[in-house]
């Protein structure tokens, strides 16, 4: 009588180790994807510090008092529509302390008026 020996099976490749190189490498990648270069030894980029920045002539701009703005003069919803340009873009910079019932109000209102998408603009970062 014989007996069969069971056969043996070469042991397989290691997955977890490949997924792991292969998920360090997306990483890496991604990252230095993002980082810029830098502009080159010995230059150095203007720092614009404290200048006072000026909106540009087609925003709205929201007091916190709730006045609306365009250019320095006061103006309307209605007229500040009809200054825009096709297509009707309306660009909303509100002030800080604005409430936010006012800007939601305005928004609504600009959009029934007939413009096509309400940007709201704000800060990237606080100095």
């Amino acid at each position: 009588m014989s007996l069969r020996q069971p056969v043996r099976r070469a042991k397989g490749e290691p997955v977890i180790g490949l997924i792991n190189v292969v998920f360090l490498m997306l990483i890496f990648f991604l990252i230095a994807g993002t980082l810029a270069p830098a502009p080159g030894e010995g230059i150095a980029l203007v720092d614009l510090g404290d200048t006072p920045l000026q909106p540009p002539p087609d925003v709205l701009v929201l007091t916190a008092e709730g006045r609306l703005l365009q250019g320095g003069a006061e103006i309307d919803a209605a007229r500040y529509l009809a200054t825009l340009t096709e297509p009707r873009v309306a660009r909303i910079l509100p002030d800080r302390q604005a409430q936010a019932s006012t800007l939601v109000t305005l928004a609504a209102a600009l959009t029934e008026g007939g413009a096509v998408r309400v940007v709201i603009l704000g800060e990237r970062g606080v100095r």
